[in-house]
C-alpha cells in the first residue's frame, strides 16, 4: 500500500504541536483519533480504548461503525481491541467476516459494516491502557507497511496521551489544594470570628464550629463561610 512518507512525518509533527493548556484529555484523544483516520493507510473509521481500573470505554471515536463494534466487544468483555490494551500488542484481523476469535465477532463485524480492523495496544500510564482501533470497510485492508505505520503512530500518540493524561492530573491536584487552601483560609476567619466573640480558645471556637456542622448536617467550610458573610454584611 502506497503511502506519502511527507504524511507521516506531518502528522507526528502534528501530535508534537498539540498545547496541553488549550485542551484536556478528551481533546487531546478527538485530536489523536481524528488524525489517525486522515493520515493511517486503511483508515475508514477509528476509535480509541480506554481502560481504567478494568472498566472499558471509547471516548473518541470518527464513527458509528467504530463506536458500536467497540461497544459489543465490552458488553462481550473480549474482542480485538481489549486483547491489544490487555496484552499492549497489535491485533490484525484481516478478514472480519471470516474470523472467528471472538465468537459472533464475524456477524457483528458485517451488520457494521467492518470488512478488516487493525487494533494497536496503546500504553499511557500504568493504571490506564487502551488501544487504537482503525476499521475499514474493505477486508485486508492492512498490509506489513500500514501497519507499521500505524505502531510507530501510536507510539507519538502514546507520549501525546501521557502527558496530557498528567497534565489533566496536575492541574485537578492543583485545583483540589486551591480549595483546601481557600476553605482552610474561611475557616481560620471564622474561628477568630467566634474567639472575639466569646472569649474562647482556638480549639473551643473549631469544636463550635464543628458542632453547628453536625447538627445542621452541613459541611464545615459552608458554616464557616455563612458566618464570615454574616459577620462582614452586619
Amino acid at each position: 500500500m502506497a503511502h506519502d512518507p511527507a504524511d507521516s512525518a506531518a502528522a507526528f509533527a502534528e501530535l508534537g504541536r498539540i498545547k496541553l493548556g488549550e485542551t484536556d484529555l478528551n481533546g487531546v484523544l478527538d485530536r489523536v483519533a481524528d488524525l489517525a483516520q486522515r493520515t493511517l493507510p486503511g483508515a475508514a473509521q477509528v476509535s480509541i480504548t480506554l481502560i481504567r481500573d478494568g472498566a472499558a470505554h471509547t471516548p473518541a471515536h470518527t464513527g458509528e461503525m467504530a463506536l458500536r463494534l467497540d461497544a459489543w466487544q465490552y458488553e462481550q468483555d473480549h474482542g480485538p481491541s481489549l486483547e491489544a490494551a490487555a496484552q499492549k500488542t497489535t491485533v490484525y484481523v484481516a478478514d472480519a467476516a471470516g474470523d472467528d476469535r471472538w465468537g459472533d465477532w464475524p456477524t457483528r463485524a458485517a451488520m457494521c459494516g467492518a470488512g478488516s480492523m487493525l487494533s494497536v495496544g496503546l500504553p499511557i500510564v500504568e493504571n490506564v491502557s487502551g488501544a487504537l482501533n482503525i476499521y475499514s470497510k474493505s477486508a485486508r485492508a492492512f498490509d506489513e507497511e500500514a501497519i507499521a505505520m500505524a505502531q510507530t503512530f501510536v507510539r507519538y500518540a502514546a507520549v501525546a496521551l501521557a502527558n496530557a493524561h498528567l497534565y489533566d492530573t496536575t492541574a485537578a491536584l492543583a485545583g483540589h489544594m486551591q480549595a483546601a487552601m481557600e476553605s482552610r483560609a474561611v475557616i481560620e476567619q471564622a474561628k477568630g470570628i467566634i474567639m472575639g466573640e466569646r472569649r474562647c480558645t482556638a480549639d473551643e471556637a473549631f469544636a463550635i464550629l464543628t458542632k453547628v456542622s453536625q447538627d445542621t448536617n452541613r459541611k464545615l467550610r459552608d458554616v464557616a463561610a455563612t458566618l464570615v458573610e454574616r459577620t462582614q454584611r452586619g
